[in-house]
């Protein structure tokens, strides 16, 4: 550590922080803190400086390497009002010049004038960076996406939890500030209990080790707690011939357990065998959910068994107190589980129906009754369009809500559908029907699999076209960052069905019968047409995603296919074409055929008059051109996009002799109107499939 460049350590101690999206705020802070002194102060270094930001339950902290000490001098440069503004008719400054001068901090006399307006120039020495970082950090802990703040004490201080510490340490030297209402020293806090005392520091680097010493293991840019909590988990697990599920150091259980613990420690528990009998979701959703522990599956079987990882977040001298706690607790939950499901079936799923009146789903879009009528009447419809299962579909769309009615469903939400799939299999409904309960939330998150069966994949598109219109309807469409339904996440679902599984349907027509389903008032006649376009804005993302061309996608979209699936095999069918030798000369010819005829004056023919053809090279063209059209015809009816287009790059050489050798726009008007009618002919072969001509080299 010289002048030239110092560490910064910044730690804001609090209670104990919200854990679901805590290292997300961890590195907005970091984030956001080194854009104020890199970019705003100027205290960074042409070379970059190192950073880090670590968090736990109690703190956030970021380290930065190497920051300048004082900022660089600086020249400024104002310009003021013109001239004719800055004086009166006798020279006399006006309002305008004296308040220039009053912001520049001199008197009007001492400006200069350039360009023909007041003119103000000085050298301003760079401040100390010790005066400019408590600005910044309060500034950065202040813009934290932060949902619900908190207010404490007598002061007007808020953040996500009350603060009782804060370190800022610039050096070897503390900075006398005030970070949210807290003076900053050098002093940390180790585990709670573990180490109580006050952690001292001295350098910035020394901070990850001297919290380690009192027993806090924080996580970081590279989850290093996230790696050491699985890693005990599996450990522990294998002494019963098991794995943990969703133990993966990046999953969202292992994400949130690190944020409530501070020194890991794991415990393997036990609960009665008898309740391996309850469906694995409610095990699952029951130890995960509400316990966040690690359920354990046997390796060899791949079945659940009696055992559960619990990460505590103290080393306690009696671990068999520890963990017959944690098992005490686990097993009036599981036997809440138990008791919601006898419950609930004491009567068959279909009779929760009656239930759904008295349960809005949208204020505007009526009750769970009314969307239930209407996923019912648009399924059975899709099915008929597909050739599908009419009854099944139905059948399926009439309980496809009941469950989320039932007590199971009202204590772990999360299980909506799939308690419904075993209440359907249990009231003895058809096994397709109850899968389809379960199915209709797929995918519910990207990558997420499809649903399997016919009627799973006609009731989650009927479900999710009619959540898409209804909430357009009502005005709530997606706007910039803000999706409060998600409805981005639904569209891209439905998309992926419809191409993915092979659904061949007319999205433009289902949105349509979707809309009619909704009361006549909310349903404006383009809402449709707006709704259509939203779903191929999420194609557009869905293709590009997936390394497809921008130009291809436009290629395609400006053909305005409405059926996805179809969409998707002109998508396959120009990218092949475009690594045939003749896509770029033939994307050319399109696009000067496009210009050609758009240029031409008046309705050009259908038809090629043979008699006109006068050139050597027209002639030649329409006969190939009528040879294609004979085998490329049969093709684009059947949809066989690729083949069509392979077939048409073989008109290459007679295109370019075409134009080599025939003036189009010539002097007799009959000629002309016939070359027009053989280019539109030859163009509309071509935009069958897509509109080339859009295609870049």
């Amino acid at each position: 550590m010289t002048d030239a460049g110092r560490d910064l350590l910044v730690e804001i101690g609090t209670e104990e922080l919200p854990p679901k999206n805590l290292a997300g705020l961890a590195e907005e802070f970091c984030s956001r803190l080194c854009t104020l002194l890199f970019e705003v102060h100027g205290l960074g270094t042409p070379s970059g400086n190192p950073h880090d930001y670590y968090f736990s339950p109690r703190r956030l902290a970021v380290i930065i390497e190497g920051l300048r000490v004082r900022q660089a001098d600086r020249n400024t440069e104002r310009y003021g009002p013109a001239i004719a503004v800055a004086f009166d008719r006798q020279g006399r400054p006006t309002r305008a010049a004296e308040g220039f001068a009053r912001s520049c901090g001199i008197p009007v006399a001492s400006l200069e004038q350039k360009d023909g307006k007041l003119y103000f120039r000085a050298r301003r020495p760079g401040q100390a960076a010790a005066a400019l970082i408590p600005d910044a950090i309060n500034e950065a802990l202040d813009k934290l996406a932060i949902p619900r703040r908190m207010r404490w004490g007598a002061g007007d201080d808020e953040f996500a939890r009350p603060e009782h510490w804060a370190v800022v340490l610039f050096g070897n030297e503390v900075i006398d500030c005030r970070v949210l209402g807290v003076r900053a020293g050098r002093h940390s806090r180790g585990h709670r209990f573990h180490h109580p005392e006050p952690v001292e520091l001295y350098l910035p680097r020394d901070y990850p080790g001297a919290l380690r010493s009192a027993r806090v293991w924080l996580n970081d840019a590279r989850r290093g707690l996230q790696h050491e909590i699985s890693r005990q988990a599996c450990r522990r697990a294998g002494k019963v011939d098991g794995e943990p599920l969703n133990s993966h150091p990046e999953s969202p259980l292992v994400a949130e357990v690190a944020a409530l613990v501070e020194w890991p420690v794991p415990i393997l528990g036990e609960f009665n065998p008898e309740f391996l009998s309850l469906p694995e979701e409610v095990l699952i959703a029951t130890l995960e959910g509400q316990q966040r522990y690690f359920p354990v599956r046997a390796k060899k079987t791949g079945r659940l068994l009696p055992y559960f990882i619990a990460i505590a977040n103290i080393e306690s001298r009696d671990r068999d107190r520890v963990r017959q706690g944690n098992e005490r607790v686990i097993q009036p939950r599981l036997s809440d589980a138990e008791f919601f499901i006898r419950r609930d079936l004491r009567k068959p799923l279909s009779t929760y129906k009656k239930e759904l009146d008295g349960v809005i789903y949208q204020q505007k879009l009526g009750t769970l009754a009314d969307k239930t009528k209407r996923v019912t009447r648009l399924a059975g419809a899709i099915a008929t369009m597909l050739g599908g299962n009419g009854t099944l579909a139905k059948r399926a769309g009439e309980l496809c809500k009941c469950d989320l009615v039932t007590e199971m469903v009202g204590e772990f939400p999360e299980l909506q559908g799939i308690m419904g799939r075993y209440y359907a299999a249990r009231s003895n409904e058809p096994a397709e029907v109850a899968a389809a309960l379960d199915e209709q939330y797929l995918p519910r998150y990207a990558g997420d699999r499809l649903p399997a069966t016919g009627t799973g994949r006609i009731l989650a598109v009927a479900d999710k076209l009619d959540t898409l219109i209804g909430i357009f309807a009502i005005g709530q469409a997606p706007t910039g960052d803000k999706d409060p339904f998600g409805l981005r996440r639904t569209a891209l679902g439905c998309l992926r069905i419809l191409i993915e599984c092979g659904l061949d349907l007319d999205l433009l027509k289902c949105l349509q019968k979707a809309a009619r389903g909704h009361a006549a008032p909310l349903v404006a006649s383009d809402l449709p047409a707006r709704v259509f376009d939203f779903m191929m804005e999420r194609l557009r993302r869905y293709y590009l995603e997936a390394g497809i061309a921008v130009d291809t996608f436009e290629a395609v979209l400006s053909r305005r296919p409405t059926r996805p699936l179809d969409f998707h095999q002109r998508i396959t069918a120009v990218e092949a074409f475009r690594k045939l030798p003749e896509a770029a000369s033939l994307a050319a010819a399109n696009k000067r055929i496009g210009n050609i005829l758009r240029q031409a004056d008046g309705k050009i023919s259908a038809s090629v008059n043979n008699k006109l053809l006068k050139e050597t090279a027209e002639r030649q063209l329409a006969r190939e051109l009528d040879r294609v059209r004979r085998k490329v015809t049969p093709l684009l009816d059947k949809n066989d996009y690729g083949a069509a287009l392979a077939e048409l790059a073989g008109l290459k050489q007679k295109i370019d002799t075409f134009f080599d050798e025939v003036l189009v726009m010539c002097d007799d008007a009959a000629l002309k109107k016939n070359r027009l009618a053989l280019l539109n002919s030859l163009h509309q072969l071509f935009l069958r499939t897509a509109d080339i001509s859009r295609l870049q080299n």
